[in-house]
């Protein structure tokens, strides 16, 4: 971890015009991007059970985000919340609180990841990085296995033996 925190649009900001906020999101992430210089970009997708204006907001953010990332040349994986929590705490309905902590395990931290926005982006990015080795590993990407009832033949764990994702992931988590 080089670097983590939560960008805060002053309310002031926000009403000034309809784009501000979203003008300051993508400078802040332009210069992130420069400083830095990642080769991929992992985000959070929106899930549906926010409610309508939560979710336009979300997705107003998540399109500013993208074309900072397509200005920049990175490719852009996406994660669901629950494929995060259930990557980083092992339980798909895991609260704030039990992702800050494992976090805060994962990458060796002193104290939890503040604020909870935080802790999320960093979790967003442990997950991609496990997903990222696992697809690796197996020769397969996630893409290739999200879809139901998908075959696939997992060399590495059962040659010739076809598998359904569902299975895929027992036979992983028995490992």
């Amino acid at each position: 971890m080089l670097h983590y925190g939560a960008f805060q649009v002053p309310a002031r900001r926000q009403k000034s015009s309809a784009g501000a906020a979203l003008q300051d999101i993508h400078a802040l992430l332009c210069g992130l991007i420069a400083k830095f210089q990642p080769t991929i970009m992992a985000v959070e997708s929106i899930f549906s059970a926010l409610n309508v204006r939560t979710a336009l907001r979300l997705a107003e953010v998540r399109g500013v985000v993208l074309l900072a990332a397509e200005q920049h040349g990175l490719e852009v994986r996406s994660y669901s919340p629950r494929e995060v929590k259930a990557c980083i705490a092992g339980y798909g309905q895991a609260d704030k609180r039990q992702m800050q902590t494992m976090v805060k395990a994962q990458l060796g931290m002193e104290e939890l990841p503040e604020p909870s926005d935080a802790a999320d982006a960093l979790a967003v990015a442990l997950c991609h990085l496990q997903t990222d080795r696992l697809e690796q590993r197996f020769g397969v990407r996630k893409s290739e296995l999200a879809r139901p009832g998908k075959q696939w033949a997992p060399k590495q764990l059962i040659p010739g033996r076809r598998v359904t994702l569902e299975s895929r992931m027992r036979i992983l988590s028995e490992r």
